[in-house]
């Protein structure tokens, strides 16, 4: 069975695109039609090859470093077009307690969860409203919503970046700009091992322990989120423009 290219000649920017779920939203996305742009770190050991399997291109940066990501954007622009979707999922993730937290890893996950997406949005913005509209998905978390022991910063910062998403779903409707916010639960990617680390267990002990409590027994897969932002770049963009889709294997209800 052919698969509709349902983003043919629309293209596609992912940051954090280098590993999980970044990588299988790229791969979704291209997959479907689209000329994609990933974005990492560029010392990224995976972002090159990332790039090789979606058939698309790779913008290195550092997006907590706003001096470059206009250029970034202009890059993609010139290279592939205008960026019609735009996948925002660059995180960064330390788990330490309160009293703990220094200012220095305040800040990180600050700027990288929460304003290097500001910076982002506003970069391609422009290219949107010339093309008469976009679709620009957010990846939150659970536990921007969800207090989680040893994750106040990385906490804050996800919780931050849904109320921008939810402002910006009000403030961009009228250019048929639509917004959707993507909470993924405990999701199987290499992001884990921080809770791994934190609670001192082995990764598969933590999937366990986490499984424990999900009603689908299992910790949930990058492509499963993937999917959902297929959904939101696609037909599901205006009518859940503004909302919140918790992706976490029924541990809490599914939207808001």
């Amino acid at each position: 069975m052919t698969q509709i290219k349902r983003f043919e000649n629309k293209v596609a920017l992912v940051t954090g695109a280098g590993q999980g779920i970044g990588r299988a939203a790229a791969v979704r996305l291209a997959e479907g039609g689209a000329r994609v742009a990933v974005n990492d770190l560029a010392t990224h050991p995976d972002l090159q090859a990332v790039a090789a399997e979606t058939g698309g291109i790779a913008v290195p940066w550092d997006l907590s470093d706003a001096s470059r990501i206009e250029a970034m954007v202009k890059e993609i622009e010139s290279r592939l077009g205008p960026v019609e979707i735009l996948v925002a999922n660059a995180a960064y993730m330390t788990m330490v307690p309160f009293l703990e937290q220094d200012p220095a890893g305040w800040w990180k996950h600050l700027d990288v969860n929460l304003t290097a997406h500001l910076w982002c949005i506003q970069a391609v913005l422009p290219g949107m409203r010339k093309l008469g509209g976009g679709k620009i998905v957010i990846i939150s978390s659970m536990f921007g919503i969800e207090g989680w022991k040893n994750a106040s910063a990385y906490g804050a910062s996800k919780s931050g970046l849904t109320a921008l998403g939810e402002a910006l779903a009000a403030e961009l409707r009228a250019d048929n700009i639509h917004v959707g916010i993507i909470h993924p639960g405990v999701v199987d990617t290499p992001q884990l091992q921080v809770d791994a680390e934190d609670l001192n267990l082995s990764l598969d002990e933590v999937k366990a322990m986490y499984a424990k409590d999900i009603p689908m027994d299992r910790v949930g897969d990058p492509e499963e989120v993937a999917a959902t932002v297929a959904f939101l770049a696609a037909e599901g963009g205006p009518v859940f423009s503004g909302r919140v889709l918790q992706i976490n294997g029924g541990l809490s209800r599914c939207s808001r």
